[in-house]
C-alpha cells in the first residue's frame, strides 16, 4: 500500500510527510510483533518446561534470529509507504525476501543441532559396554554434519535465486553434480560427494566413534567424524585425517564392529625338542593368573615347522584391543622366561655336521724323498 492509500484509509495522519508515516509504521509493527513473540515464547516455556524441553530450548535460542525476522517483516510492510522509485524498491524488495530465506535456513540449522545434541546426550561414550551409544553417537553426529552442510546448500542457493545476475550460482548448487559448465557445480561437488558419503556412512556404520581401526598400516582409534574427514588417533598419539569417502571405497581393519572382544596371537620360535604338552599347560596356568584375560579363549598350537625351529601359536582373549596387546605382551615374556628356565635347550638354534679330516699323509706315500742323511 502507498502512502496515498494509507491517507485515504487515515486521514487524520495526512499531515505525516512519507518517510515519517514509513517509520511510525514500521516501528509499531515490530513492536507489536515482539510482544507477541515474547507472549509465544512464555507461553510455549510452561506449556513445555516438563514434556519437551527440547522443544522450549530452540524457542529460546531462535528468539533474536526471529525478532531480527520481525524486523526485516515490519520493514517489507512499511517500505511501500517511503517514496522511492518503484526499481530501487524492487531491488530493496529482493534483499529482504533473501534475508528472510537465510533466517529460515538459520533457524532450521539451530533446531536440527539442538535436536542432536539432546539426543545425543541421552547416551555414555565411557561405558564398559558402549556399543549401542557408539552407534547411536555416531549417527547423530554425522548426519547433523550432513545435514547443516545440507541446509546451508539448499539456503544459499535459495537466497542467490532472488537475484535475477546471480540466479545461474544458485541454481548451480542444486545442480553442481551434473553442471561441468559452471564453475561452482564444478567446486562444490567433492563437497556433495563427501556429503552423501558422511549421511551412507552414518546409516550403514562401516565405522564408528571410538572404534578401533587398522587404516593404512596405522592402528588407531576414531576420534572425530566430520562432514568432510575423519580424524583416526593412532597410538603414538599422532593424528591421520583420512576422507571420509576412503571409508566406502578402501578396505580397512575395525577391530570392533560388532563388539570390543578381541583375540590376541602370540608366535614362539623354538627348537624342535620342547616339551608342547608342558608349554600348553604353563600357557594355561599364566592365563587364568592375568586379570586381563576374559575368560574365553586361551589355546596353543604348533602352526608350522621350518628347517631349523618350529612356530608355536597361543590364542589368548580379552575385552578390548587395548587389553589384548597387554596381554599378549606379558604372555608372551612370562613364556620365554619359562622355556629359558626349563628348557633352556628347546631354545632356537642352528645345527652344523663336522667332519673330521684324514691323518696327514706320510712321506713316502706323498712321494716326497727324504734326503739322504750321509748326503
Amino acid at each position: 500500500m502507498t502512502a496515498d492509500g494509507v491517507y485515504s484509509i487515515l486521514p487524520f495522519l495526512s499531515w505525516m510527510p512519507p518517510w515519517l508515516l514509513a517509520a511510525g509504521i514500521f516501528a509499531a509493527i515490530a513492536v507489536a510483533a515482539s510482544i507477541l513473540q515474547s507472549a509465544v515464547i512464555a507461553f510455549v516455556a510452561r506449556l513445555t518446561i516438563h514434556a519437551h524441553p527440547t522443544l522450549r530450548q530452540i524457542f529460546v535460542r531462535t528468539k533474536r534470529t526471529v525478532r531480527f525476522g520481525i524486523v526485516l517483516l515490519a520493514t517489507a510492510i512499511a517500505l511501500p509507504v517511503v517514496p522511492m522509485a518503484h526499481d530501487v524498491q524492487d531491488d530493496i524488495r529482493k534483499v529482504f525476501a533473501a534475508a528472510v530465506v537465510v533466517l529460515i535456513g538459520w533457524v532450521v540449522l539451530i533446531a536440527t543441532n539442538i535436536a542432536a545434541d539432546h539426543y545425543v546426550g541421552g547416551f555414555q561414550l565411557d561405558a564398559e559396554d558402549n556399543l549401542l551409544a557408539r552407534k547411536a553417537v555416531t549417527q547423530a553426529r554425522v548426519l547433523k554434519r550432513s545435514l547443516n552442510v545440507l541446509i546451508l546448500v539448499v539456503t544459499a542457493g535459495f537466497a542467490l535465486m532472488m537475484f535475477d545476475s546471480v540466479r545461474e550460482y544458485g541454481v548451480s548448487l542444486f545442480a553442481s553434480a551434473g553442471a561441468a559448465g559452471i564453475i561452482v557445480g564444478l567446486a562444490s561437488r567433492p563437497v556433495l560427494s563427501n556429503l552423501f558419503a558422511g549421511m551412507q556412512i552414518a546409516m550403514t556404520q562401516p565405522m564408528r566413534l571410538d572404534d578401533v581401526v587398522v587404516v593404512e598400516g596405522n592402528w588407531g582409534r576414531i576420534e572425530e567424524i566430520t562432514s568432510t574427514y575423519v580424524v583416526v588417533k593412532i597410538w603414538d598419539l599422532r593424528r591421520l585425517i583420512v576422507p571420509l569417502t576412503y571409508f566406502l571405497e578402501n578396505p580397512f581393519e575395525n577391530w570392533t564392529r560388532a563388539s570390543a572382544n578381541i583375540l590376541g596371537t602370540i608366535f614362539l620360535y623354538t627348537d624342535y625338542t620342547v616339551p608342547v604338552a608342558q608349554l600348553r599347560e604353563k600357557l594355561l596356568e599364566l592365563v587364568k593368573a592375568n586379570p586381563k584375560w576374559d575368560g574365553q579363549t586361551v589355546a596353543l598350537q604348533v602352526t608350522d615347522a621350518k628347517e631349523n625351529t618350529i612356530e608355536i601359536r597361543a590364542l589368548v582373549s580379552a575385552r578390548n584391543s587395548g587389553l589384548a596387546w597387554d596381554l599378549r605382551c606379558e604372555i608372551r615374556e612370562q613364556l620365554i622366561a619359562y622355556i629359558q628356565e626349563e628348557f633352556p635347550g628347546a631354545l632356537p638354534r642352528r645345527r652344523a655336521e663336522l667332519t673330521v679330516a684324514a691323518p696327514a699323509a706320510t712321506a713316502e706315500q706323498s712321494g716326497d724323498a727324504r734326503p739322504d742323511q750321509d748326503a
